[in-house]
């Protein structure tokens, strides 16, 4: 008889179902600070410096909760009765999750001290940055909710369209470097928009990760 090793069979165990509900959380967390850099650069085009630092603020409160989030997690997976290799997986997603969320709060320090707006080429080109990451995100989300109903196919179909938008944000990190590169910015400001270009590809890298650790479970649980 083949052996089951669906990684999310043990939701019927207390214990486990505590692990769930964490990972629940973290995936929500990720997701919101994504958001409120979203929150942040829409401020940032707009000139709004009230908003656009209380967006940044935002950011740095939800990644510091990702944070604990994922330090719980890790310890339950520690002290828990998984198998080796599920807890593995596991605390390896935990962990990639947790730097998206890194890499965003980072992003978000970045767009702080950039403090004139850029010529219309680059704010043009961070919003649609920013767009492709939330899309991700929201991906990502969604596949790890269609993995915890059990629904493989629209998990895996997620990831795909995730693989996509990351090669989407490659090919917008070129065009952003290309307008930086072609504005007259003063060399702090140059310097600080071409640090948030590799930070914002960056974010979509790591959320490519996550999707595929994603997969991994996802055929596992096959």
């Amino acid at each position: 008889m083949r052996e089951v090793r669906n990684i999310l069979g043990w939701l019927g165990m207390a214990e486990e179902q505590s692990i769930l509900q964490d990972a629940q959380k973290h995936v929500e967390e990720t997701y919101k600070t994504v958001s409120y850099f979203s929150d942040a650069v829409g401020a940032f085009v707009r000139g709004d410096i009230a908003a656009k630092k209380t967006a940044i603020e935002n950011v740095r409160q939800s990644e510091h909760q990702a944070d604990i989030l994922r330090a719980k997690m890790i310890n339950e997976l520690s002290e828990g009765l998984l198998m080796p290799p599920d807890r593995e997986d596991l605390m390896h997603f935990a962990k990639t999750l947790d730097k998206i969320a890194d890499w965003t709060n980072s992003a978000g320090r970045l767009l702080g001290f950039i403090e004139q707006k850029p010529p219309e080429d680059i704010s043009k080109n961070i919003i649609k940055a920013t767009e492709l990451i939330f899309n991700s995100v929201s991906k990502l989300k969604d596949s790890i909710n269609a993995i915890i109903k059990n629904d493989l196919k629209k998990a895996l179909t997620d990831c795909e369209d995730v693989d996509h938008i990351e090669h989407e944000a490659d090919d917008q990190k070129k065009l952003l470097i290309e307008a930086i590169i072609h504005a007259k910015l003063e060399p702090t400001n140059l310097l600080l928009c071409y640090q948030l270009a590799e930070y914002l590809e960056g974010v979509t890298d790591k959320i490519e990760d996550a999707a595929d650790l994603v997969k991994v479970l996802a055929i596992k649980s096959k």
